[in-house]
């Protein structure tokens, strides 16, 4: 339990139904539509979708979605992969031959093609019970009332804004200014675009006015995308990738995802008696840093489209995990991860829901960085994700940029499977740091036992371009111990990452959590 003497805030009961977002009006949507007699998925997609409004510089129409859905009645969990794929036309030996070592985070090459309309169609379609039109009712009415501007958005704003270009300033900035905290922002083209959806589905989106529009911004870029392209897309579903930490089951989305990454590195935290170190010492720092490098060195060797990744069993095998912490000091940071690991690998904004019949629902909806990659559509405001960034150039590599293949993908939804029941869906948003958000929110709660939503509150470090980022949450004591082992120690202007959860009591109640380090909330009634 919290010490009440300071800051912080407490966990959200509730028995009907509940939702944790980083927004508290996304948040009241989604609750309203379960007290309408909606679904989890239904609440799910209100929500989210009123998050490209409230949080436009994480997420938008223009994005990727992944989800875990436990249907009602089931412990069973589907995963629903909605990220888009690069068109046809791109070619890794194009950008190469311009001299290009990897895709420019802000250009039309870096814009694959939307996922998230196909995937909330579908979830709607199959797993809602209201319909698409209830579901983005909402989100249709604040695009064009408008919502305030919140605190931590307008820090994000001003650190990303002269990443917004051409038509994108039009729609993305008030008057050619970042707004100000209070300021009531509008999106009246994306409400005009989900009205369309919301009567003729996701042909309103894949084909037509919306279509052409955005075709014509991406192709006066000079992209290779073709309204082929859009018509191809479509979700795909899977099985979750399954592993297990304390006797737990973590449930995360297979690849494109890096959901395998998180597996990975709480297999090679499991080599070491973390219970025993200080939860916010330099000690669990530094192991939990040196996990990080090895483990994501693994992903960007291995992690891409699941039609070309052949070797997930290497990354999920315990045996690849020991020989991984083998090669971690525990005093000493080591500089290399992939030269010293080559041996090993000899042979890549979040939204939950929980309805009334426990129907669960773990999903992210994102852009990649910050406001994407700056690119908006003229007419609609379509802000257009950069997620072809996340391919490589390498020629021969499993996650080298093809046409018609999807990148490796960041965002990663996950869910805790306890005794063979779905006991708490939960996301760590972040980026590059979910996977290692992931471990360290399981090891808060598993290793040193706090609670759901002081394991969301500690303060959090992470190994990052060369820098160990460690929020101001730790020591300056600490700081000094990291980088008397080596780490080039910095304070990152931001806070790490962000997260929501929903635990799920035997006895029906639910506890909800919402990280401190957004706007957000967890409701419930």
């Amino acid at each position: 339990m919290r010490d009440f003497h300071k800051p912080g805030r407490s966990a959200v009961m509730a028995t009907n139904g509940m939702c944790a977002t980083s927004n508290p009006v996304a948040a009241q949507a989604a609750l309203d539509i379960l007290k309408r007699g909606g679904n989890a998925v239904d609440a799910a997609i209100a929500g989210a979708v009123i998050l490209g409004l409230a949080e436009p510089q994480m997420t938008g129409i223009g994005g990727d979605c992944f989800a875990l859905v436990s249907p009602a009645g089931s412990d069973e969990v589907v995963a629903i992969n909605g990220s888009g794929r690069a068109p046809a036309a791109a070619d890794a030996a194009q950008l190469r031959d311009k001299g290009l070592e990897t895709v420019p985070l802000g250009s039309v090459d870096a814009v694959t093609i939307p996922g998230a309309i196909d995937a909330f169609c579908t979830l709607s379609e199959r797993w809602g019970k209201l319909g698409l039109s209830d579901s983005l009712a909402p989100a249709i009415h604040y695009m064009e009332e408008g919502l305030p501007i919140t605190p931590r958005n307008v820090f994000d704003w001003n650190e990303a804004q002269n990443t917004l270009q051409g038509a994108a300033r039009q729609h993305f900035l008030m008057a050619g200014a970042v707004p100000k905290v209070g300021d009531v922002f509008r999106l009246p083209g994306q409400a005009e675009a989900l009205k369309r959806i919301a009567r003729d589905g996701r042909d309103a989106f894949y084909s037509g006015e919306v279509l052409d529009d955005m075709l014509e911004t991406l192709n006066a870029a000079g992209g290779v995308h073709t309204a082929e392209d859009f018509a191809q897309t479509a979700c795909s579903t899977a099985e979750p990738l399954s592993g297990v930490y304390k006797e737990r089951e973590l449930l995360e989305h297979p690849p494109n995802g890096q959901g395998v990454t998180a597996h990975l590195m709480l297999n090679i935290l499991s080599q070491f008696d973390l219970a025993s170190m200080d939860p916010f010492g330099a000690e669990r720092a530094h192991l939990e840093a040196e996990a990080a490098k090895l483990a994501y060195d693994a992903r960007n060797r291995f992690v891409s489209d699941a039609a070309t990744m052949t070797r997930l069993d290497h990354l999920t095998s315990m045996e690849t995990a020991k020989e991984l912490a083998a090669l971690i000091d525990p005093n000493r940071a080591m500089a290399n991860p992939t030269a010293l690991s080559e041996a090993v690998h000899k042979d890549t904004i979040y939204i939950t829901v929980v309805d009334k019949d426990r129907m669960s629902v773990s999903l992210i909806y994102s852009i990649f960085h910050s406001f994407g990659s700056g690119i908006a559509s003229e007419k609609f405001g379509i802000l257009f994700q950069n997620r072809g960034a996340g391919f490589t150039l390498q020629e021969g590599h499993a996650n080298e940029l093809k046409g018609g293949k999807r990148p490796m993908h960041t965002i990663i939804p996950a869910m805790l499977r306890e005794s063979g029941k779905v006991t708490l869906p939960f996301g760590v948003m972040g980026g590059q740091y979910q996977p290692n958000g992931h471990a360290r929110v399981l090891t808060n709660m598993l290793d040193y036992g706090l609670d759901l939503q002081s394991a969301l509150d500690a303060p959090r470090s992470f190994f990052e371009d060369g820098k160990l980022k460690v929020e101001r949450g730790y020591s300056d004591a600490v700081r000094a111990q990291l980088a008397d082992k080596g780490h080039d120690v910095v304070v990152p202007d931001a806070p790490i990452g962000g997260a929501q959860a929903i635990r799920i009591h035997d006895n029906g109640v639910l506890e909800g959590a919402s990280d401190p380090r957004k706007d957000g909330c967890a409701i419930g009634y």
